[in-house]
C-alpha cells in the first residue's frame, strides 16, 4: 500500500511520487501473473498417461495386496428390484445394453456379468446417474477417459469383437430387468478387478468380491467411522 504524502510535498514530488506508485503497482499485477501462471501450470501439467489421473501407479502384486487390505463390508441394505417400465423398442434396447456391458466387462464368467449387471441397475436407480440403463452404459463414452465401463471408450467393441454368448446375456438381462436381483453385490455402484486401484477406491464401502473383480456401494449414515485409511503399500 503506497503512504499517504505530506502535504507540504511539491506538486513535481507528487507526480513523480504517483509514478512510482503506478510502477509498483504494474510490478505487482505482473509478479501475481507469473505466480498464476506458473501455479495453473503445475495443475494442468499431463500426467505420463491418460489412466493415471485414475489409477494408482503401482504394480499388479503391489496393487493386489493393497486390495486385499481393505475389509469387507457386509452389513448394508439389498439392492432393490427393479422393473422396465418402458415400451417393447425401449425394452429391447435396454437389453441390448445390458447384454454388451455384461460380455465386455465380464466376459464368459456368469456370476461376474450377473454382477456387472446389478451395478447398472442400482446406477440407474442411484442419485447422480442417468435414469436410462443404456445412459449408465454409455455414460461419458465420447470421452477418452471419461466413459465409466472401460469397453465403451477404449475400443473393445472394434478391437474384439464379441461372437459368442449373446443369447445368455440377453437372457440374464430380460430376468434382471423383470426384478431378478444379484444379491452378492447389494447396492454396489463401482467396481475394479483387483489388479488396480483406482483413486475412488477409499472413499467408497467394499461390499463384495466376484472372482478378479471387488465391488463398492457408497457410504452411508451407518458407516460411521468415516473412509478406511489403508496402510502405505511397500
Amino acid at each position: 500500500m503506497t503512504k499517504p504524502r505530506a502535504r507540504s510535498t511539491p506538486t513535481r514530488r507528487r507526480r513523480t511520487g504517483g509514478r512510482g506508485a503506478s510502477s509498483e503497482h504494474w510490478l505487482l499485477l505482473l509478479g501475481i501473473a507469473a505466480a498464476a501462471a506458473i501455479a495453473f501450470g503445475l495443475l494442468v501439467r499431463s500426467p505420463a498417461g491418460p489412466e493415471d489421473r485414475r489409477v494408482l501407479p503401482l504394480s499388479m502384486a503391489a496393487a493386489r495386496a493393497s486390495n486385499a487390505q481393505v475389509p469387507i463390508v457386509t452389513t448394508g441394505r439389498p439392492a432393490k428390484r427393479y422393473r422396465f417400465r418402458g415400451g417393447p423398442a425401449s425394452r429391447a434396447q435396454a437389453i441390448e445394453c445390458l447384454a454388451t456391458v455384461a460380455l465386455y466387462e465380464a466376459g464368459d464368467d456368469r456370476d461376474g456379468q450377473r454382477a456387472v449387471v446389478q451395478v447398472v441397475l442400482n446406477r440407474v436407480q442411484a442419485a447422480g446417474f442417468p435414469k436410462t440403463v443404456c445412459g449408465v452404459v454409455y455414460q461419458g463414452a465420447k470421452r477418452a477417459t471419461g466413459c465409466q465401463f472401460s469397453f465403451s471408450c477404449d475400443g473393445s467393441i472394434v478391437r474384439r469383437p464379441e461372437r459368442d454368448g449373446w443369447d445368455d446375456a440377453r437372457r440374464l438381462a430380460r430376468r434382471a430387468l423383470d426384478g431378478r436381483v444379484y444379491a452378492p453385490v447389494g447396492r454396489a455402484t463401482h467396481y475394479h478387478t483387483d489388479w488396480m486401484v483406482p483413486y475412488w477406491r477409499d472413499s467408497l464401502v467394499k461390499v463384495a468380491r466376484v472372482n478378479t473383480h471387488l465391488f463398492y456401494r457408497r457410504r452411508s449414515a451407518a458407516d460411521r467411522d468415516g473412509p478406511w485409511k489403508p496402510s502405505s503399500p511397500s
